[in-house]
């Protein structure tokens, strides 16, 4: 994606994007991790570390917008809808902010729920 300013032209890719996106859902009160869309269809449910963050975050860019999809795990015991919903207002507002870059769509798909067994 590419932004225009004053000094000159600035590309940011969407794997800067991507983690931007998930490091910022994961400060997000109720949501346990984020899972990778290939592990989702794979049937294998690992949650993703720190240093994968971007893999459960798929970017597309259409006319200069951008268009944010994420694969995460909530925690049992809390309220889905308000989950996926605080994570969507976080995504939009943290990439909005640190980009430049017009967020016009966030889509959270909740893969899971993990129960604490402690």
């Amino acid at each position: 994606m590419n932004l225009k300013t004053e000094l000159g032209n600035v590309s940011v890719s969407n794997e800067v994007i991507a983690t931007i996106a998930g490091a910022s859902a994961t400060e997000c009160f109720g949501l346990v991790g984020m899972q990778s869309r290939k592990q989702v269809r794979d049937g294998i449910s690992d949650l993703l570390g720190r240093e994968n963050l971007g893999k459960g975050v798929e970017i597309t860019e259409e006319d200069g917008q951008l268009y944010i999809e994420l694969f995460i795990v909530v925690s049992f015991g809390t309220k889905i809808h308000q989950v996926a919903q605080n994570v969507i207002d976080t995504v939009k507002y943290s990439v909005q902010k640190l980009t430049g870059l017009e967020v016009r769509h966030v889509k959270v798909n909740v893969q899971g729920v993990k129960v604490d067994n402690s």
